[in-house]
């Protein structure tokens, strides 16, 4: 690494999106990650909103006890 570096040139904000989405990577063991494909396609949905749905119901669970 250099000791200084001339950011004189540089132009503040230039890849700033206040409106950008981040998501997030999820990584589930393989045991987890085929029981919840097998329910998406039982279901005939994606595992996104099967993972969703189940999370939902967490969270008023949680909520509910608070």
């Amino acid at each position: 690494m250099k000791a200084e570096y001339d950011f004189s040139q540089g132009e503040r904000g230039k890849f700033y999106h206040p409106d950008a989405e981040f998501h997030l990577p999820i990584y589930l063991e393989p045991s987890v990650a085929e029981f919840i494909s097998q329910i998406a396609v039982k279901k005939s949905s994606s595992i996104n909103d099967v993972v969703n749905a189940w999370l939902k119901k967490d969270i008023e669970l949680i909520e509910s006890l608070v």
